[in-house]
């Protein structure tokens, strides 16, 4: 049984054919057993790449094609790589449904036309970062707010060569979730130590990587987010 439904596939047909400038690589990271959502994963990636000719779906096996995953840095599956150009660092790992289906076509949308849409006063501040930064964002999929949150790390990846962006699904991966005490989502973690929880708009999440990078101090940060008290959207 097909995972979109007829009404949503020929509307995303049209947006897409209207969306998309260049091509975008799906790279798909799995295997045929003792993976949970792998195959309902791989599924998904074949139905929304058959959506446009500009969208094409590689699969690599994560045991066999191992050098392949190692060159992306892909720590465990099902895990999905969107590529424009270049690999931006985008990632999600677990399938992205339910309102994160959502996120992997904006992603797509944004890679094909090398745009991250983030202000210029957040592009500057994330030039400063010249250190290597991984961003975990933990979601589930009947978060609304989630979205947003890998969104912005998302283009942060864009934005930044320095910065990879991972959506995980907390449901999927319970001792990662379990690691970094995952209570609420969107949790986002920065570097294994500087943690964001809610739906952040860019000027504070940037903060947070400054602070991981040691270019911001947690009080500055702190005082930073006061003025953000109450917005902060979790579920």
């Amino acid at each position: 049984m097909p995972m979109l439904n007829d009404k949503d596939r020929r509307f995303l047909e049209d947006y897409l054919k209207g969306g998309l400038s260049g091509p975008v690589t799906i790279k798909l990271f799995t295997q045929a057993i003792s993976c949970q959502f792998c195959k309902e994963t791989q599924q998904l990636m074949e139905e929304v790449a058959a959506l446009s000719d500009k969208i094409e779906l590689q699969i690599y096996n994560f045991v066999t094609d191992r050098e392949v995953a190692e060159a992306h840095g892909i720590r465990r599956i099902p895990a999905t790589v969107i590529m424009g150009t270049k690999d931006y660092g985008i990632r999600f790992y677990g399938i992205p449904s339910g309102y994160e289906f959502n996120t992997l076509v904006e992603d797509i949308v944004a890679v094909s036309n090398e745009a991250h849409g983030l202000p210029d006063e957040v592009v500057a501040q994330l030039a400063q970062v010249q250190e290597p930064v991984h961003m975990q964002v933990f979601v589930t999929p009947t978060c609304p707010y989630c979205p947003t949150a890998v969104r912005t790390a998302h283009a942060f990846a864009m934005a930044s060569d320095q910065i990879t962006a991972d959506m995980v699904e907390a449901v999927e991966f319970p001792q990662l979730a379990q690691r970094y005490s995952v209570m609420a989502v969107p949790k986002t973690v920065i570097n294994d130590k500087t943690e964001l929880e809610g739906a952040a708009p860019p000027d504070l999440v940037v903060a947070k990587v400054l602070q991981a990078v040691g270019l911001m101090s947690a009080e500055e940060v702190a005082a930073l987010m006061e003025g953000f008290e109450g917005e902060l959207e979790s579920t």
